[in-house]
């Protein structure tokens, strides 16, 4: 027994050391003096903060029912000069952007691929070509970008990996880092690196309102040979130093695990300002949602509940408003909602065997004020979309697909206006206006299904046009990626990326045309390889995009133009 405690303390210590380690290196690339950039914030209400070190790591050990070193858990445009029409990322709410792979200013494409970010002349296609490369250090991986509104600033966010940090046990705790490099690209042949952060982190999500991105990171509050490591942040060559009173807790939570979620506003397009952070130690992280004015972020401290952490965001200003707690878990970020002042969400209760699913508004105060539950019960939320003073739910059991129209007229008193069951399940509703709802899933035969909804008459929708995607094998990335999904009703265009496997192997874009009539005819399919046995990943489609009368498909080999008209192929940027 004493040679096992003195097996773990050792490892303890080991652990101790190569985190400091790590993080003296960090220090030494981005800057070593400790200078705290982090304004104090009166405390509100329903939160406290910690008073010293000590405090923090009594509650970590006390509060959660692991061990004290927990591993990390998954969380998981400018106007042209000239009039041109162009698609923008396919994002939840107006005026809120969403960080993605590939972003258009309607003459340029920036891209990311093959851990480089590629900024492309984009349009008129005669004058297509790469401008210029933003490329990273081997342990940076970018995963989504910004564009400031007039297109002279590029944010790039990524994730760092510094290595493993072990454990007493077998298992490992991760050492990751969140990195924002901003750009200026007013010379587009040239970026020029202005400013980088990097927090101590996962990353979780993001959004942009105006000029300024929010960017959502968790750390977890683990101890380490009684040690608590206290999340920071690398500005350039400055470390910002969250204080034990500058985190916020709840003091009678008491969940298995802690993270340390850090909430960082930064105005891109101003190199001058500093950056605001709020920090919470609370439960594992769920779900974001963000209008022009919150932030909402969902984590689960209880079994079949859900707590909803209200954030208010003004022009890079943050502060805590309020708490809220509903019971079942959401399933994504569109099972929530802002509408006038209130917040709208969807859950599934799973308990006993038995599951049912529930729509509560919370006032903004995030008390409830109006609910309704037991809705299709034995059945769970597929998917979910608010759309003003309504809710649509799709739900499944046993391929079988039942489609809810939900009033929210009345905010106190939800109620189910109709409902239709078709064969299979949908995986996203998205809006074609307010009459009628896109709908992806899959048939009964698991072949995928395009549904177009009508819900003009609420006490009897019904499906007016399907069209069924059909091999042995057949996927799609917008079931699980809303950003793959490209729609706009003026156009009457939608694409999306498509896998087949039906003796051969096909992967590329599907190019619809859907009519006022709520037709959804085929007009072509656009491929960066030949159908074969073998695909290779790097050719693999994964966003389509318009300027004006050009469709653009991207992968990490190139991005490939077709006439919008009749996809006639007019070339390709190759990404090397």
């Amino acid at each position: 027994m004493q040679r096992e405690i003195k097996r773990r303390a050792q490892l303890y210590a080991l652990a101790a050391i190569l985190l400091a380690i790590t993080i003296s290196a960090l220090c030494y690339n981005l800057g070593a003096l400790p200078t705290s950039l982090i304004e104090w914030r009166e405390e509100p209400k329903f939160l406290k903060t910690f008073k010293t070190y000590e405090e923090i790591r009594n509650f970590i050990i006390e509060k959660s029912s692991n061990p004290p070193i927990i591993v990390w858990s998954n969380f998981e445009a400018y106007q042209l000069r000239v009039n041109l029409e162009y698609s923008t990322t396919n994002i939840q709410v107006a005026g809120v952007d969403e960080d993605d792979i590939v972003k258009t200013d309607g003459e340029h494409i920036y891209a990311i691929a093959n851990n480089t970010v590629f900024i492309l002349k984009a349009y008129p296609p005669r004058e297509a070509r790469i401008l210029s490369k933003i490329t990273f250090k081997e342990n940076i991986n970018p995963i989504g970008i910004f564009i400031s509104s007039n297109g002279g600033k590029i944010a790039v966010l990524g994730s760092t990996y510094y290595g493993l940090i072990p454990r007493f046990t077998s298992y490992y705790a991760e050492n990751v880092f969140t990195t924002i490099y901003v750009y200026d690209i007013s010379d587009k042949t040239k970026p020029t690196l202005e400013r980088n952060f990097t927090i101590t982190g996962r990353y979780f999500g993001s959004r942009m309102v105006d000029e300024y991105i929010y960017v959502v990171v968790g750390q977890p509050a683990y101890v380490i040979y009684d040690t608590v490591i206290l999340p920071k942040i690398y500005k350039d060559r400055e470390v910002m130093e969250v204080r034990p009173e500058q985190i916020y807790y709840f003091p009678n939570a008491s969940d298995r695990s802690y993270i340390f979620t850090s909430i960082t506003a930064i105005n891109i397009a101003n190199k001058r300002e500093e950056p605001n952070v709020l920090t919470v130690m609370m439960g594992e992280t769920g779900s974001l949602y963000a209008s022009r004015e919150n932030l909402y972020i969902t984590f689960h401290d209880k079994p079949n509940q859900t707590s909803i952490l209200k954030v208010r965001i003004d022009r890079g200003q943050l502060k805590f408003e309020a708490k809220g707690t509903v019971l079942g878990t959401e399933i994504n970020q569109f099972s929530m909602d802002e509408y006038e002042g209130y917040f709208r969400i969807a859950t599934t209760t799973w308990e006993g065997g038995e599951t049912w699913n529930n729509i509560y508004v919370l006032d903004e105060k995030m008390n409830i004020i109006g609910n309704l539950t037991n809705i299709a019960i034995g059945e769970a939320i597929d998917s979910a979309r608010f759309m003003s003073d309504r809710c649509y739910l799709a739900t499944s059991v046993a391929w079988k697909d039942p489609f809810f129209v939900i009033d929210l007229k009345d905010p106190r008193a939800p109620k189910v206006l109709g409902y239709l069951k078709i064969p299979g399940f949908t995986r996203y509703l998205h809006p074609y206006d307010e009459n009628y709802v896109i709908g992806i899933g899959r048939d009964e035969n698991n072949n995928l299904r395009i549904s177009i909804f009508d819900v003009s008459n609420t006490a009897n929708p019904i499906e007016v046009s399907s069209y069924v995607i059909k091999g042995e094998w057949v996927d799609t990335l917008a079931l699980s990626d809303h950003k793959a999904f490209l729609f706009d009703k003026q156009k009457e265009i939608m694409a999306m990326p498509v896998s087949i496997i039906d003796g051969l192997r096909w992967q590329g874009a599907y190019i619809f045309r859907i009519t006022l009539d709520h037709r959804i005819d085929l007009k072509g399919r656009i491929s960066h390889q030949e159908e074969s046995g073998r695909q290779d990943p790097s050719r693999w489609v994964k966003r389509t995009l318009y300027i004006d009368d050009v469709i653009y498909t991207v992968s990490e080999a190139k991005v490939r133009m077709n006439k919008l008209g009749d996809i006639t192929l007019i070339g390709d940027i190759n990404l090397s």
